[in-house]
């Protein structure tokens, strides 16, 4: 595969990871996590992808000192200068900007793909496509573009982007809405309607316009966020992001980008994605035992039980009989056992419940 040298990824891995609580914990979060025995954790898998189809010293990292030890350890492959560490959490808009100017002082006119850590693409070589297709298309034509799949059930853990008018590319779309995890009742109707596509929270742009649409998201709540170009040089501009990022607006990319820029657009894709975010997420996209049980890496009898979804230490071993859909989980000093269904809210609750009552050894 050709890579161009004008292409560059920035892999956002500082989440905490709480909905697959507990085996994703505040220090050791999902993204570095070998969930499925594969021998790659969902960091290592991400990078592996866009390795294959870009110069690897054109990956960055973003991820907070408490990770910044862990990404090393797992990704040394990687130089120590593409590893951005936040001097404090400013959630995802000020990571990547602070990355994208730093990619912009080594190649003006970069390409950029901003991902999560913790995808799970089912088919490469379509997902190599899809990218290369779409860093092609905002090249070109100077948007932002996000990447979208059909969705295949209600899920309420995701977000959903409304398709507006379908452009001259049959699979670009205006977006006209952004919903970010609706409950049940909405989620179905969206999937209903035809009208909605999951976000995979992949966004493509140049990163000229990326920088350009975060000052103006900025300049809308935080006057002087970013200094204006034509009074100082790029690495002025990153000094002072550098210097400054304390005072950053906290603001997701997705909000930010998807809620208040008019030049967003979203493609349809075909590469087979899931969110390994969710405990249901993950249970959806792996292949079923007898009874549609999914056991992740896991020794386990299992008896009269049916849509279960169990990962275990390596370990234990579990027993199971009469359960119908549940989650199963245990890690270190925490089992878990609760209904699949709407579990990423429960989850949440339980966190927190558990954070108050019990300290944060649990969490």
């Amino acid at each position: 595969m050709e890579k161009n040298p004008k292409h560059f990824c920035i892999i956002l891995a500082g989440g905490r990871g709480r909905r697959l609580w507990p085996c994703s914990r505040d220090k050791y979060p999902k993204q570095f996590i070998d969930f499925f025995g594969t021998g790659r954790t969902q960091l290592q898998s991400t990078f592996d992808h866009f390795a294959a189809m870009l110069p690897q010293e054109n990956i960055y990292v973003c991820t907070n000192h408490e990770y910044a030890p862990i990404v090393m350890e797992q990704l040394p492959e990687m130089a120590e200068a593409n590893l951005m560490i936040e001097p404090v959490n400013r959630n995802t808009t000020a990571s990547v900007i602070w990355a994208t100017l730093i990619i912009q002082s080594i190649c003006h006119d970069a390409c950029i793909v901003v991902t999560p850590s913790d995808q799970f693409v089912l088919n490469a070589q379509a997902f190599y496509k899809n990218m290369g297709k779409g860093l092609g298309i905002v090249a070109d034509h100077g948007i932002m573009l996000t990447m979208g799949v059909s969705p295949t059930r209600p899920e309420p853990g995701y977000g959903y982007i409304q398709k507006g008018e379908r452009q001259p590319d049959a699979d670009v779309f205006s977006v006209q809405s952004f919903t970010e995890k609706p409950d049940r009742d909405f989620a179905q109707l969206f999937v209903d309607s035809g009208e909605f596509l999951w976000n995979t929270g992949m966004l493509l742009a140049s990163a000229e316009v990326l920088r350009q649409s975060v000052r103006r998201i900025y300049a809308r709540g935080f006057s002087g966020a970013l200094p204006e170009d034509h009074n100082h040089s790029l690495e002025e501009v990153i000094d002072f992001v550098r210097n400054n990022y304390a005072s950053l607006p906290n603001i997701s990319l997705d909000r930010g980008v998807l809620e208040m820029c008019d030049n967003v657009y979203v493609m349809r894709c075909d590469f087979g994605w899931a969110d390994l975010g969710t405990w249901h997420g993950i249970y959806e996209c792996m292949s079923k035992n007898e009874g549609d049980n999914v056991v992740i890496n896991s020794q386990v009898v299992i008896e009269d039980s049916h849509n279960n979804v169990i990962k275990l230490p390596e370990d234990h071993l579990a027993v199971i009989n009469g359960l119908d859909g549940y989650i199963v989980a245990e890690k270190d000093n925490v089992l878990l056992i609760c209904k699949k269904g709407d579990s990423s809210a429960l989850i949440r609750k339980y966190v927190n419940e558990v954070q108050m009552k019990y300290g944060e050894e649990f969490v």
